[in-house]
């Protein structure tokens, strides 16, 4: 499992966000200045955002982003399942994987189901809180 830029990017725009939260809707435009990421691409990622309600947006004059929670109500977790789709270390562990012929005599299965228990809970278990804080916490 390789967490790809749009799963980061997307961790970028929601950390961002709970930064700014106190200044209203934030324009897409001024995320992308912060982070350093061009626009094109956040318009990508922004939309999945809102869609699944983690951000709402308003269009026009004062509009942008802004979260529908507070920043410890968001798991890492749950942001990265949205944009990478599933964080299973190998393919015949993800959600919808056929059930493999050989998985009675798979000699390293378990290994893969408990490292797939570890990444899992490991970022259930950040919050967007705990990246907003600048010292190692996790």
């Amino acid at each position: 499992m390789m967490i790809s830029t749009r799963g980061r990017y997307a961790l970028r725009v929601m950390i961002d966000l709970a930064e700014n939260r106190d200044r209203g809707y934030i324009p897409m435009k001024d995320i992308a200045n912060r982070q350093g990421v061009s626009l094109k691409y956040l318009e990508r990622i922004v939309p999945a955002l809102a869609k699944n309600n983690y951000i709402e947006g308003v269009q026009g004059k004062g509009g942008g982003y802004r979260l529908t929670r507070s920043p410890e109500e968001y798991k890492v977790g749950e942001i990265l399942r949205l944009t990478e789709g599933d964080l299973a270390p190998v393919s015949c562990l993800e959600c919808d994987a056929t059930p493999c012929e050989r998985v009675d005599q798979c000699r390293t299965i378990n290994m893969w189901s408990k490292l797939n228990t570890l990444i899992n809970e490991f970022f259930d278990g950040v919050t967007i809180a705990d990246l907003m804080v600048e010292e190692e916490s996790i």
